[in-house]
Order: C-alpha cells, then sequence, then structure tokens
C-alpha cells in the first residue's frame, strides 16, 4: 500500500531537482515531539527530455525513485498527467523540481488531509529562497483581476482588487479554506483524481491548478490552505528559460481559463484589452530605443511584445 505519491515533471534543472529529492527523503518522517511516523511514499520524476544531466543525477543518486524519462519536451500538464496515471498512492502530490520540503510538511498536510474527508486539494505554506512568504492562497479572479494581473497596468490596480485575490486579509500561519493554491505543491485525494480526472492539457503552463481547483469545486470538494506545512519554492527555474513564450503562455492561458469558467463575452473583452497593452507597450519601447535610452533592453523587450503580438493571445480551446 502507498500512502502517498510525490509527482515530480523536471527540465533542465539537475541540481533543484538533486536537493528536491534530497529533502524529500528527509521529509517523509514527523518531527514533532514523541512522535516518529514514517508513512509509505512513491516519488515519480517525470523528466521531459532534458540536456543538463537530469536522467543520469536521478539513476545514480536516487535510485528509489520511478523515473520516466520522456522522448520530448512534453510540458508541465502533460508530464503531471503522465505521472498521475503512474501513481498508486491514496494521496498524490504534484511537486515542483524547485522546491525543498520541510521535515514534518507532508506528515502534517497527511494529517489534516485524513482527518477532513470534504478537503480534496491542499496547498502548503511556501517560502521564498530568502526565507520570506510566497502568496499561494487565492481567491477565484475577477475580470478586473485577469486585467490587471502580470501586465503593465498592474501598478494602476485598486488595492482591494488584489487584497481580494490574495487573500490577504488572511494571516499567513492560517489553516484556512481558499478558492484555489498555487500548484508548485498541490496535495490532492485519490477520489478527486478518479472523479475529474487530471489536469486540461490544454494549459501549457500556468493556470492548470486554478482550472484544477475550479474543477474540483464544482464537482463538491473543497480546498485548504495549511499555514503549518511549510516548504521553499525557489521559483521558476524551468519557465525562466522560455523567454518571450513565458508571457504567451501566461496570458494564454489566463485567457483559456475566462473562456471555459467565464463565457465568450469576457473572454473577448480580455482579450482586446491585453492586446492594447502589449501593443502600447510595443511603441513605447521602440519609441525610447529610437530616442537612444537603453537600446539593448528596449530592443529585447520590443522582441517580446512583438512576439507576444504575432501570437494574438488566442486561448487554446
Amino acid at each position: 500500500m502507498v500512502d502517498l505519491s510525490v509527482i515530480i515533471v523536471s527540465w533542465n534543472v539537475r541540481d533543484l531537482l538533486d536537493k528536491c529529492l534530497t529533502s524529500l527523503q528527509r521529509a517523509t518522517r514527523s518531527e514533532r515531539p514523541g512522535e516518529s511516523r514514517e508513512f509509505n511514499t512513491e516519488i515519480i520524476v517525470v523528466d521531459s527530455a532534458s540536456s543538463d544531466g537530469s536522467v543520469d543525477l536521478v539513476r545514480e543518486k536516487h535510485p528509489e525513485v520511478d523515473l520516466l524519462p520522456q522522448s520530448s519536451n512534453i510540458g508541465f500538464t502533460r508530464g503531471n498527467n503522465i505521472g498521475l496515471k503512474r501513481a498508486r498512492g491514496d494521496f498524490l502530490l504534484l511537486l515542483n523540481p524547485d522546491t525543498e520540503v520541510n521535515p514534518g510538511a507532508l506528515a502534517r498536510m497527511l494529517e489534516f488531509m485524513s482527518g477532513q474527508p470534504q478537503v480534496g486539494i491542499l496547498g502548503p505554506h511556501t517560502l521564498n529562497s530568502n526565507g520570506s512568504h510566497q502568496s499561494t492562497r487565492r481567491r477565484f479572479p475577477t475580470l478586473a483581476t485577469g486585467i490587471f494581473e502580470s501586465t503593465w497596468l498592474a501598478s494602476w490596480a485598486p488595492p482591494s482588487v488584489e487584497r481580494n485575490y490574495r487573500m490577504f486579509d488572511t494571516k499567513d500561519s492560517d489553516i484556512i479554506e481558499a478558492d484555489w493554491v498555487q500548484g508548485s505543491a498541490l496535495m490532492l485525494r485519490r477520489e478527486v483524481y478518479d472523479s475529474i480526472g487530471g489536469l486540461d492539457e490544454g494549459y501549457i503552463m500556468y493556470s492548470e491548478e486554478l482550472d484544477y481547483c475550479r474543477r474540483a469545486k464544482s464537482a463538491s470538494w473543497r480546498v485548504f490552505y495549511h499555514g503549518g506545512a511549510i516548504i521553499t519554492h525557489h521559483g521558476g527555474k524551468s519557465s525562466e528559460q522560455v523567454g518571450a513564450h513565458k508571457q504567451i503562455h501566461f496570458q494564454s492561458s489566463k485567457l483559456r481559463y475566462f473562456r471555459k469558467h467565464h463565457g465568450y463575452l469576457p473572454y473577448l473583452t480580455l482579450r482586446a484589452i491585453l492586446l492594447l497593452q502589449f501593443s502600447w507597450q510595443l511603441c513605447l519601447e521602440s519609441l525610447k530605443g529610437a530616442l537612444g535610452h537603453k537600446r539593448e533592453l528596449r530592443a529585447r523587450r520590443a522582441r517580446i511584445y512583438w512576439q507576444v503580438l504575432r501570437r494574438g493571445l488566442k486561448a487554446r480551446l
């Protein structure tokens, strides 16, 4: 019997993957005084055709891992679905390779979910590399959130938009219900996967966990954040390798979510606003570059915005 299956999709982050797997070896034991409860864990690594020696590292240094090397870069969502199909655990943890799990964190998450049968998905308290808090609990985004989040207009957003979306009215140490939790570390019950299936592969990267939590809540499961279970997330090391595609995937995935869960009109409205923003940014960066202000930087940004506009930010439907 397997209590917990940990699924990691990795692409060219060899050293971080090594740290993640090492942390998991320590994290399978509770550190509470007088308690040393172990639980049966399997670790599945889906390697997305890494070229940095990740596969050899896992085989040589972590032979206990169930390694599933792929012949091409299959993307984050598809990689997780391959791991989910392989998993045998009663609970399933989707974990980024650029994370480190604190001792006792997994035991606390399993203990909480075992005592709360209606909780289908649980996210931990996540820290940045420097030990500061990383916001990972959310309410569902509104159209205003979609307009302002990670765009040029972010600094103009009314404070209430950010405060409500990121649940700043709650404490980082709370154990609290949320609408969704970030996918860098997302634990779910086997029953959730059995009832709603895997991640939507229409999302290449970004918003896949938002969509999954929404589907789970629509199927009457509850989503919680656990402030006492701590991991460190070093943040976006795979996505940093894809340049302009990061913006394209982020905004396109956002649009897919709004088209899927809010309808065609909100999708069209949001897409038009985003395209106008990127058009304005392209013009502004091109003008600054022509005037001789940080030309290399302006040219690089202009290329990114041009690529975004060429792709048209069409949601994968």
